[in-house]
């Protein structure tokens, strides 16, 4: 494996969930974080904080960085970058992780959830990638990494969300041009999806509760195919748009996929936006919808 020491990651929503996984992942292997999110403080309804986030990083062998930030906002975003290259000397991985979500038909869909959606999602992941481009620039090996989906333009994944699906794939369209737009700098730029629900609280607030809990693949599958994109080289792999299982798979030689599972006695809930031809690994099923109950 390779080392990551002295590497410096700027993650984004990463008090919780998949961000804090992929954070904890990369301090296995020594490298700095760059915790950025907007939970300081204690909120009932979410676990952690950057605070938090900022102990687990270093219980985990890396060093922590922890900065509120709202990436809504330019000058916030400006100081959390600033901030990171003062403390570790550079930024090489830009994870734009941080996402709003709201499930909701369009008589349903308030504008302020509207504008949040496109503010945090699209508008937030090109900010921080712009911020943070005059420091990947310098960087060896560097990547940036859009937690956003395939490009799969059918109705089904916009029908009954459109807004949420919109602003998602709107990160998705800055994969689709800034890979081509940075392949002259070296800067690899790709997406990362997962196959199925993931056990955060997103799922246990918005999607369905402790049953789509229990019918999940735990954050940490999402933090293993990260953690080997961060691997290959920039100069090459850019512009991919990668289901997680399959990549770890295909590139990483992973045959067995249980321990991801959150309760193997249930099947695994597909997630949104994976495309239909898009095959699991060998051995592993996706429940029906039918299931879902």
């Amino acid at each position: 494996m390779a080392s990551f020491t002295g590497k410096t990651l700027f993650v984004t929503g990463a008090s919780r969930g998949i961000g804090l996984a992929i954070a904890r992942r990369a301090a296995r292997d020594g490298a700095n974080i760059a915790i950025v999110a907007k939970t300081s403080d204690p909120n009932p309804k979410l676990e952690g904080t950057i605070h938090t986030a900022a102990k687990e990083i270093e219980d985990a062998g890396g060093k922590a960085l922890a900065i509120a930030c709202d990436i809504r906002h330019e000058e916030e975003v400006q100081r959390a970058v600033d901030e990171t290259v003062a403390a570790f000397g550079g930024i090489d991985i830009c994870v734009n992780n941080a996402s709003a979500i709201a499930l909701t038909p369009i008589e349903q869909t308030d504008i302020k959830r509207f504008d949040l959606m496109f503010a945090v999602n699209t508008r937030g992941t090109f900010l921080v990638s712009q911020t943070c481009l005059p420091h990947l620039r310098k960087a060896k090996n560097p990547h940036i990494l859009m937690l956003s989906p395939p490009l799969d333009m059918k109705p089904q994944w916009f029908s009954g969300h459109v807004a949420y699906s919109i602003a998602k794939y709107g990160m998705s369209l800055c994969v689709l041009g800034l890979a081509d737009e940075l392949k002259k700098d070296d800067i690899a730029v790709n997406a990362l999806w997962p196959r199925t629900a993931i056990a955060t609280a997103a799922v246990r607030n918005i999607l369905g509760g402790d049953k789509m809990m229990h019918m999940s693949r735990s954050p940490e599958i999402v933090a293993d195919a990260a953690h080997l994109v961060f691997q290959q080289p920039a100069t090459s792999f850019s512009g991919n748009f990668l289901i997680d299982d399959t990549f770890l798979h295909s590139v990483g030689g992973i045959t067995d996929f249980e321990k991801y599972r959150v309760d193997p006695s249930l099947p695994l809930a597909p997630d949104f936006f994976v495309p239909a031809d898009s095959r699991p690994p060998p051995g592993v099923t996706i429940a029906r919808v039918s299931e879902l109950g």
